[in-house]
C-alpha cells in the first residue's frame, strides 16, 4: 500500500478534504507515525474557518491535526535516539524551526512550527515526526487520552504551573469550560487551588465543570455575577482569572473581578484586538495581564507521568470516537457545540 487517506486543508481555496495521498517517507532525523488517535481542537475549526493563519505554512496544502499518539512505524536514517518500530509514542504539538541552536520553543527566534498549521499534522493514517518531539507512552495510557495531552491538556497545565504559577489556597476563575477550559479546571484542583470558579453560558458546560472539581459554576450573564465571584472569595476577588474562550467581552469581565495583585492569563487565542477599559482601578490594584501559548515539552512529559501515576484520568475527556473519513463531520460537531463535546477522537 502507498497512498493513505488524510484531512487536507488547502490554503489557497480555504477547502477541507479528506483525500488519498501518498504515504510521507521518513528522511534523517525522522520516523514514520501509524496514527492511532487525532483530537479534534477548535483550532483546528478556527484554521478551517479562516481565522486562524499560518505564519510559516510549508507548503500550499497542509494536513491538519496536533493532537496525534500512535506506534513507530518506520524508522528514517542519521536517527540519535534509540527509538525502535511498535513503541507507542504521542507527538509534540509543534517543533522548532531548527535554525536556531539549542532554541526553546519560539525563544530566542520567533518561528515555533505548528503541527497541522504549518506542516503536515495527524488527521491521517501516517504522519511524519522529527525525533526530538516524540514522547513515549506507557501501555497502561490509552491512545486517546494520549492524544490530546500535547494541547488540550499541556496548554492548560502550562497555564496553571507555569505562566501563571498557581498556588495551594489561591483563588483561580476559569471563563469556558470547554476542550482546554475543562481541563484547566481540573489542573488548578490538582495544584490545590480554592475557590475554583468556573464561567460558561451553557448549563452542561457548568455541571462538567462542577464534576472536574469546580468549587462554584456561575452564568456570566448573571446579573449578581461579581457579588458571587466576591462572596465565593471572602471580598478579595480572584487570584487569577484564566480566559479559556478568546472573547473580548470574556477578557473584560475576569478583568474586573480580580482581586489586588491578580493576573488575567490569556489562555484561548483570538486574532481579535486585546482591548481592556477598566481604568485607574486597574493600576490601583496592581492588575497583571499575561499572555500565554500552549504547552512545553516538560508538560507534555510531566502529564504522560501524571496519567500513568493515578493523578490524571483522561477518561471522562474523550466524548465521541469518530472515523477519520468523517473529520468533516467531527469539525461540524465541534463548532456548533453539538453534544457540547469536550474532546472528539478521530480514528483513522
Amino acid at each position: 500500500m502507498d497512498t493513505m487517506l488524510a484531512g487536507r486543508f488547502h490554503l489557497d481555496s480555504k477547502k477541507f478534504a479528506v483525500e488519498e495521498v501518498p504515504i510521507p517517507v521518513p528522511g534523517p532525523g525522522e520516523v514514520l507515525i501509524e496514527v492511532k488517535a487525532a483530537g479534534v481542537c477548535l483550532s483546528d475549526v478556527h484554521l478551517l474557518d479562516g481565522s486562524l493563519v499560518p505564519l510559516f505554512a510549508t507548503s500550499d496544502t497542509v494536513t491538519v491535526g496536533h493532537e496525534v499518539s500512535g506506534v513507530i512505524h518506520t524508522l528514517g536514517p542519521d536517527l540519535k535516539r534509540g527509538l525502535a518500530v511498535g513503541a507507542r509514542v504521542t507527538l509534540e504539538a509543534g517543533k522548532t524551526c531548527g535554525k536556531c541552536a539549542g532554541c526553546v520553543r519560539h525563544r530566542p527566534c520567533t518561528q515555533m512550527l505548528t503541527a497541522g498549521i504549518d506542516y503536515d499534522g495527524g488527521w491521517a493514517e501516517y504522519v511524519i515526526a522529527r525525533e526530538d518531539t516524540l514522547i513515549p507512552i506507557p501501555d497502561s495510557l490509552p491512545f486517546d487520552q494520549a492524544a490530546i495531552i500535547p494541547d488540550a491538556v499541556s496548554t492548560p497545565y502550562a497555564a496553571v504551573v507555569a505562566t501563571a504559577g498557581v498556588r495551594a489556597a489561591q483563588s483561580v476563575g476559569v471563563w469556558g469550560v470547554g476542550g482546554v477550559g475543562a481541563h484547566n479546571v481540573r489542573l488548578a484542583r490538582l495544584v490545590g487551588a480554592a475557590p475554583i470558579i468556573a464561567v460558561d453560558p451553557l448549563p452542561s458546560a457548568r455541571e462538567r465543570a462542577l464534576a472536574f472539581g469546580a468549587d462554584l459554576a456561575l452564568d456570566p450573564t448573571a446579573e449578581d455575577f461579581a457579588d458571587q465571584v466576591y462572596a465565593a472569595t471572602a471580598g478579595r476577588g480572584l487570584d487569577f482569572a484564566f480566559d479559556c474562550a478568546g472573547v473580548p467581552a470574556v477578557r473584560e469581565q475576569a478583568a474586573s473581578v480580580l482581586g489586588l495583585g491578580g493576573s488575567l492569563i490569556l489562555v484561548g487565542i483570538s486574532p481579535r484586538p486585546l482591548t481592556i477599559t477598566e481604568g485607574l482601578t486597574f493600576n490601583y490594584m496592581e492588575k497583571q495581564v499575561r499572555g500565554h501559548y500552549g504547552g512545553t515539552p516538560e508538560s507534555v512529559s510531566e502529564l504522560v507521568q501524571l496519567t500513568a501515576a493515578g493523578r490524571l484520568d483522561l477518561a471522562p475527556s474523550i466524548t465521541d470516537h469518530i472515523p477519520l473519513a468523517d473529520a468533516a463531520d467531527a469539525v461540524h460537531r465541534l463548532e456548533n457545540k453539538i453534544g457540547d463535546p469536550i474532546r472528539l477522537i478521530l480514528v483513522p
